[in-house]
């Protein structure tokens, strides 16, 4: 094995090393950090639609379905930042997070779709 060996036998100078299951050491950069700031701005994105449209539904009297579109808008906000939430804490938890699953993700972009939804059907 030569001196600037990488770990795993081959001696390619990479510096990478292996991990305790024998795969590479992962550097993930800024990767974690920037993935957490992308939702936390679609959060917040999020919080703007909802705060607008209370303020819409609000604004010309409080109508039945105004209502009921804004309710909705405040569901569909709050099942976003918990997906959100959950999300963020698991990216800060580790250098080599899990993968979102189907069904989160199914339910964020879901969550996400329907509230511009009931937005859009406030402003008009």
């Amino acid at each position: 094995m030569s001196a600037h060996s990488d770990g795993d036998g081959t001696g390619t100078g990479t510096g990478t090393g292996t991990g305790t299951e024998g795969h590479p050491t992962r550097d993930p950069g800024l990767q974690p950090e920037r993935t957490r700031l992308a939702w936390r701005r679609t959060t917040l994105s999020g919080t703007v639609v909802a705060v607008l449209a209370a303020k819409a539904a609000l604004h010309g009297g409080a109508a039945p379905a105004s209502v009921v579109a804004t309710a909705l808008c405040c569901v569909l906000w709050l099942t976003f930042l918990r997906i959100a939430h959950v999300r963020i804490r698991t990216l800060a938890s580790t250098n080599r997070p899990r993968a979102l699953t189907p069904p989160y993700a199914t339910a964020a972009a879901l969550c996400t779709v329907a509230l511009a939804v009931c937005g859009a059907f406030l402003v008009l």
